[in-house]
This record gives C-alpha cells, sequence and structure tokens, in this order.
C-alpha cells in the first residue's frame, strides 16, 4: 500500500471513529448521590411507611458498594455527587471535612456541586477542600453562581485579587459512551445562616437564574453538547422552577430538600429531574440514551441502601474503621478540639448516654397525619426539652433543621446526638418578650411554607418546649398561629419570658438569631465553653432511668398541608408553590 493510500486509510478511519463516538448517539448512565451529611455508618429506618423502616439504612460502605454494581453493569457512567457532603456527624465536624473527603477521594467522583452545608467551616477551608491550587477533594468541583466579592462589596476581603472571579469553575464537559455531556453546577443562594452569617465571608452566592439562562445558550450553541446535566444543591422544588422558566436543560439532579424520587418528575419543559433523599440512603441510577443529539429514552432506577440487601464495600468499610478509631472506644481514642467552638470532645462518640422510649427522628412526609416533618418532630421535641430544662426556662427552642439521623426505641449514643447538633453551637438563657416569640414562629412557619419557593429559608418550622398553638398552613404570613400558649396559658404579648437556645458568639446579643435580653450562657464549674451536645447529655443523665419520652404534637395542623404534586411521597409541602397545577 502507498504511503497516500495509508494516510487515506487512517483518515477515513479517524473520521469514521469520530462520527460514530461522538455524534450524538449513544447510551450513558448517571449515577446519582447527595445530601450524605457526614453519615459514614449506617443508621436506622424509623420513617413512618417508609418501605425499609426497620432496617439499618445508609453507611458509606454500602453507598459505594452499590456505586460499584452500577459501574459493573453500565460501564458509560458518570459518578455526580450533588453536595451537602462535609457536614452532619462528629467526625466530619472534628475533622472539618476531612473524613468525608479521604473517603470520597476513592470513589472517583465526575463532577460535585457545593452545597450551603459545605460552606460550614468558613471560606478559607472551602478552598483548601474543593479550590485551591491543589485542593483536598479530588474530584471537578462546579458553581457557575459561586463568586468572589468585589472591592465594592466588601472591601476587607481576604480574597481582593480574585475579586468580582468564580470561585470554582461553572460547567464540565465530559464524552462518554458516543455522547458529549455538559455539566452546570448551581450552588445554594445561601450559606449556612444557622451557623453564622459569616461562615461565606468573601464569597457572593447569586440566584442562579442569569447564569443558568447563559449557559443553556454556551452549551447548547457553542459547545454543540447532546445532553445537558444541571447538578444543583437548590431543592426540587426550586429546580423545576428553574428549568420551567429556562428551557433547554435535559436532566437535573437535585439536593437540598432531602426528597426521594421514586418515580422521575418531569417538568412540562420536558426536564427529568430527581433527588435522593439524605444519608446516603439511596442511589440514584439515571440510564439515557441519545439519538440525534436528543434525549429519547431513559430509565429510572432508584437504589435503596440497606444493610440487608447489600453487602458493604471492603475497602472503603476499612477506612471508615481506621477514621473513626481515634473517635470510639479503644487504645487509639483521642480528644478532639471542635473547630467552631473550641470544646473538646473527651468522650468516645459510641457511648450510651441514654434510652428513649419512642423514635426519634424528624422525617416523616408531608401526608401524615402525625407530625409531618416540616412541622414538627420527635427529634427536635426532645432537644427543645432538653434546653428548656438546661435553663429552668419557659421556653426551649431549636431551628427546624432538615438534617439529622434516627434513633430507634432503645440506647441513644453521643453520636447519635452529634447528628442532631453537629454545627458547635452553645446554649444560653435569655428573656424574649411574647410577641417576639409569636412572631419567631410566624416568620419560621413562612420560610417553610411561603407560596413563593424563592423565599423558603431552608430549614423547617422551629420546635418548641413549652409551647403549643395551632397553625393553619394555607392562611399568610402573620396570619396562621393561633391559640398559641406557653405552659397552657395565652401568651401574654408584652410580657417576658425565659427562652433557652442556641447561641454564637458572633451574634452575641441573640438566642436563635432573635434578639433577647439578660443573656446568661451555659459553662461548665470551671468557666469553659460547653458544646450543645454536653447539654443533651447531661439533661438525659437527669431524667429517671436515663431514658426520654417527650410529648409530641405540640403543634395543631388545622387543616392537612397540600398534596403532593407528583406521585411521589414529598417532604416539603409543594403545592403551596405558586406554579402550574400538575
Amino acid at each position: 500500500m502507498s504511503k497516500r493510500c495509508t494516510f487515506l486509510f487512517i483518515f477515513c478511519l479517524s473520521v469514521c471513529f469520530f462520527r460514530s463516538g461522538y455524534a450524538g448517539n449513544g447510551e450513558i448512565t448517571l449515577i446519582h448521590i447527595g445530601d450524605l451529611h457526614g453519615h459514614l455508618v449506617p443508621r436506622p429506618d424509623q420513617r413512618d411507611g417508609s418501605p425499609t423502616r426497620g432496617l439499618s439504612v445508609g453507611g458509606l460502605a454500602y453507598v459505594y458498594a452499590q456505586i460499584k454494581n452500577i459501574r459493573k453493569t453500565h460501564p458509560n457512567n458518570l459518578l455526580i455527587n450533588t453536595g451537602d457532603t462535609i457536614q452532619g456527624s462528629a467526625e466530619a465536624l472534628y475533622t472539618r471535612g476531612d473524613a468525608m473527603v479521604d473517603i470520597l477521594n476513592e470513589w472517583h467522583i465526575d463532577a460535585f456541586v457545593p452545597g450551603n452545608w459545605d460552606f460550614v467551616y468558613g471560606t478559607e477551608r472551602f478552598r483548601e477542600l474543593f479550590a485551591g491550587a491543589r485542593p483536598r477533594a479530588r474530584w471537578p468541583v462546579l458553581a457557575a453562581n459561586l463568586y468572589y466579592v468585589t472591592l465594592y462589596e466588601y472591601p476587607e476581603t481576604p480574597y481582593a485579587k480574585f475579586a468580582g472571579q468564580r470561585v470554582v469553575s461553572p460547567y464540565l464537559i465530559k464524552n462518554v459512551g458516543g455522547v458529549k455531556v455538559g455539566i452546570l453546577g448551581l450552588t445554594a443562594d445561601r450559606g449556612p445562616q444557622a451557623v453564622s452569617t459569616r461562615v461565606t465571608d468573601g464569597f457572593y452566592l447569586s440566584p442562579g437564574e442569569e447564569e443558568l439562562r447563559e449557559s443553556i445558550t454556551l452549551l447548547r450553541k457553542h459547545e454543540k453538547i447532546d445532553l445537558l446535566v444541571l447538578i444543583s444543591e437548590r431543592g426540587l422544588a426550586a429546580n423545576l422552577d428553574l428549568v420551567e422558566r429556562n428551557p433547554g436543560v435535559d436532566i437535573v439532579l437535585s439536593s437540598d430538600m432531602h426528597e426521594e424520587t421514586r418515580e422521575i418528575l418531569r417538568a412540562k419543559s420536558g426536564t427529568l429531574l430527581v433527588e435522593e433523599g439524605q444519608d446516603g440512603t439511596m442511589v440514584g441510577e439515571l440510564n439515557v440514551t441519545i439519538k440525534d443529539r436528543k434525549l429519547v429514552n431513559y430509565r429510572w432506577n432508584p437504589h435503596s441502601i440497606n444493610t440487608r440487601d447489600l453487602r458493604p464495600d471492603t475497602a472503603t468499610e476499612k477506612k471508615i474503621h481506621a477514621i473513626r478509631a481515634t473517635f470510639v472506644k479503644g487504645p487509639e481514642f483521642l480528644p478532639h478540639v471542635n473547630p467552631i467552638n473550641g470544646t473538646v470532645l473527651r468522650t468516645p462518640l459510641d457511648t450510651v448516654i441514654g434510652h428513649t422510649r419512642i423514635a426519634l427522628h424528624r422525617a416523616n412526609f408531608s401526608d401524615r397525619k402525625r407530625m409531618p416533618a416540616v412541622i414538627e418532630g420527635s427529634s427536635h421535641d426532645f432537644l427543645a426539652d432538653a434546653f428548656r430544662a438546661s435553663c429552668n426556662a419557659d421556653v426551649g427552642v431549636i431551628r427546624g433543621f432538615r438534617y439529622g439521623t434516627h434513633i430507634a426505641p432503645g440506647p441513644i449514643k453521643l453520636e447519635d446526638i452529634f447528628h442532631f447538633i453537629p454545627i458547635g453551637p452553645q446554649i444560653a438563657c435569655g428573656k424574649m418578650t411574647g410577641d417576639q416569640l409569636r412572631w419567631q414562629i410566624e416568620k419560621s412557619l413562612d420560610s417553610a411554607l411561603s407560596g413563593w419557593v424563592g423565599y423558603w429559608g431552608g430549614g423547617w418550622v422551629n420546635a418548641y418546649a413549652g409551647i403549643t398553638y395551632s397553625v393553619d398552613p394555607g392562611n399568610e404570613y402573620g396570619f396562621r398561629v393561633s391559640n398559641l400558649r406557653i405552659n397552657d396559658e395565652l401568651i401574654d404579648p408584652p410580657r417576658e419570658y425565659q427562652v433557652a437556645g442556641y447561641w454564637y458568639i458572633d451574634d452575641a446579643n441573640k438566642i436563635n438569631r432573635t434578639t433577647a435580653t439578660n443573656i446568661r450562657v451555659l459553662k461548665d464549674q470551671n468557666g469553659s465553653a460547653l458544646d450543645a451536645t454536653d447539654i443533651v447529655a447531661f439533661y438525659l443523665q437527669t431524667l429517671p432511668d436515663k431514658t426520654v419520652n417527650p410529648a409530641l404534637n405540640r403543634v395543631r395542623l388545622m387543616k392537612p398541608l397540600p398534596k403532593a404534586i407528583t406521585r411521589n411521597r414529598e417532604l416539603q409541602p409543594w403545592r403551596g408553590a405558586v406554579r402550574p397545577n400538575y
């Protein structure tokens, strides 16, 4: 064969390979995880009506075992993690996220979008983990709406030389299985406000809609992608709203609200949306077929992660055991310093500190008659009781955090409490008027039940000890609460009540982010700081048989929460959102 013929033959082969491999025809599997919230090991499932109720669920070794099973069956795959990873446990807290990063570094993650709780240790730590010259996390981090602040907004910014620039890449492009995939990241538009308004100092998080609109055009028209995947820690309802108003996204892999899409959600724009619950209790497998650069077919397989149906990945299990060795009973246990408040962990996490007669969690779906999670949960009732008792107060209060764990009736371990309170608050006693408390409740309800998705505050309704009330979820802000009572007496608006709740040094005049007077921060006998987990552990010691049995149903729903807009059961009552009727 002449040199000319050889050249033409090789050229034709190259053209044929290019067209067959990257002409917008092929199959690809998206493997989706999100909202892991620091849960290294399995936990019980105590959710009412859950198909895995009574089983041990989650655990990173079991999550990765399922990921490996999918990869074996579908080699053309991408593993996507949609945030809220490095917060939610003692191991994550005391290592400032290293415990989770060290494990997930071995998983070969193809793309990651940070969630609001991934900023919890401050912007410099965020850069060390995800955005520095050599970040600790060995995976691509994407967020089109995350910027360094400008000097006009924050002249004292420590990142002046980066002012106005993006912190991480907005998107990446992967060629997999004959498909050119564009992956665009949107992080939350808020940091973890419950800890401090300053943890995102130097960063600016935009709402993201403008970036989404521009990126759709860029990736479709200029990059000529075949499949556009939005990975977003904005919550399922907010993401649905975004893609309805900005068509062009094929798939949204969502996190934040901890919804479980057992059936795929299809927007009127044609976009497919999924979300994976929390704590590694679900892994999503979305198989899609692309023909002529269009998504023509899909198959959705939501995998429940539990210890009955899966065997743990051995390497991941060994790594978890090594990380936990300094936290649990044994010769390797070491004291650990809390990076947020400076308190010291001197008790192994697997120490039993009390017992419970009932399941403790805040996880019920919004269709449950008894305590839907957005309104109330037994775990938060228990914690509010502990804070109230610690101050001998009229009222105990705790924010309605969506993360947490489940504790089955029986022993309570110290690590269980850290899953409820992994953010380093202290507890303070102070005075608030009845009017302040009423409006605190109204604001909390509005941030969870507002008809405008963009106004949702990210948490659920505050939990209280000493307070009972009725709520009409359909009423407007300021008119939802009625029959508000403190210690069985109708609230007296001008009266000052003793209140106990979270306190942070950077908001020294507030309890639970509400201004209070005569504030006294609880200390130990030596005058040293106490973490809120210490307060809860001590409370358990004061109970008969160290056993808790909190009174429930402190909030009376006058009307049911809105029905689900899909066939999926929901945690957040979406129909409150202003949108077309699905």
